[in-house]
């Protein structure tokens, strides 16, 4: 594949297109988000990027102005989007990205771009205990890495034998956990890396009794979680962690403040689970944040908590929106 100044789709965004360095993958201009995230709302990326490979990537960072912003946006899970578009870069990790490899020794090497859940099924097939709790986590790897994501009393920092990441010059970073300074739904690792791959390690046990495990969790979710709608999953964090005595869960806290079923415009909280925001399929990404903050709002009005929005908001508010 040779060098590609655009790859390009679309006539806007021209002359920023013209500032970004040569590359062998892709270059979209004013490309649609609202069809890659499961909000299903926004405006477009300035510029949409697709990386052949990790020294694409690496050359891409190292040669962009610092004064381009750069985003990357995984499988758009737990991603709202704004109406008004995201200026600059947005990078998707795909393809080369989405590879998964067993190592031997209870050892998975996964890219960045691969589905948790594609994770957890290479895991079992390979006879991989420990990584079943990422078929109930929507998303990537990498969304994984940054946020710590678990669920059912698991999280990734459990499993993390090394990442890999490149900084905004497109420096290589190989990383051991203590380095990345994980939390609750935290990772301390710089705002600029952008994770390519990891390798995670569980124990070993047989496939079917790890298939069991994982097909437990997909029903437990499906009984507890309307995963079938247009949702990012948890939008706040619980202000406590898991193990913490009296710790508080945010559904309790919303639901206490009345915020179960509210509505504005076209985005709701779910009846079935009301720490999920959902899409009824008319909202705009204005409807999605302004009833988060409202619930956050009453939330701090009825239990003095501060809610943490699990959910990343990127790009600008559209035109005559309120800030």
């Amino acid at each position: 594949m040779g060098l590609c100044p655009a790859g390009r789709a679309g006539g806007a965004g021209l002359s920023l297109v013209n500032r970004l360095p040569l590359v062998r993958g892709k270059y979209i201009e004013a490309a649609p988000l609202a069809d890659v995230t499961w909000l299903r709302v926004g405006g477009p990326a300035e510029v949409l990027y697709l990386p052949a490979d990790e020294t694409d990537l690496a050359r891409f960072l190292g040669e962009t102005p610092d004064d381009i912003p750069v985003h990357v946006l995984g499988a758009g899970s737990n991603t709202l989007v704004r109406d008004g578009g995201v200026p600059g870069v947005v990078i998707r990790l795909t393809g080369a990205f989405a590879r998964t490899e067993a190592l031997g020794e209870n050892r998975l090497r996964a890219g960045a771009g691969a589905l948790d859940k594609m994770v957890a099924k290479a895991a079992a097939k390979a006879g991989i205990a420990g990584m079943e709790y990422l078929v109930g986590v929507p998303g990537t790897i990498g969304g994984a890495l940054r946020m710590n994501a678990g669920c059912y009393e698991q999280e990734t920092r459990d499993v993390v034998v090394e990442v890999v990441a490149l900084d905004r010059a497109g420096r290589r970073i190989i990383a051991k956990p203590d380095e990345l300074a994980y939390g609750y739904r935290h990772s301390g690792a710089p705002a600029d890396w952008i994770f390519v791959e990891a390798v995670l390690q569980g124990t070993a046990d047989e496939p079917s009794a790890i298939t069991e495990r994982m097909d437990a969790i997909t029903a437990r979710r499906e009984t507890t979680q309307p995963i079938r709608e247009k949702t990012s999953g948890s939008t706040f964090a619980n202000p406590d962690a898991p193990g913490t005595p009296n710790a508080r869960k945010t559904w309790q806290l919303i639901d206490q403040a009345g915020g179960r079923g509210l509505r504005v415009g076209g985005a709701h909280f779910s009846e079935q689970h009301c720490n999920f925001l959902i899409n009824d399929g008319t909202a705009t990404a204005a409807d999605l944040e302004d009833l988060g903050e409202e619930v956050r709002a009453r939330v701090k009005h009825k239990s003095g908590v501060d809610l943490r929005w699990e959910v990343k908001r990127i790009g600008v508010r559209g035109k005559g929106e309120s800030k």
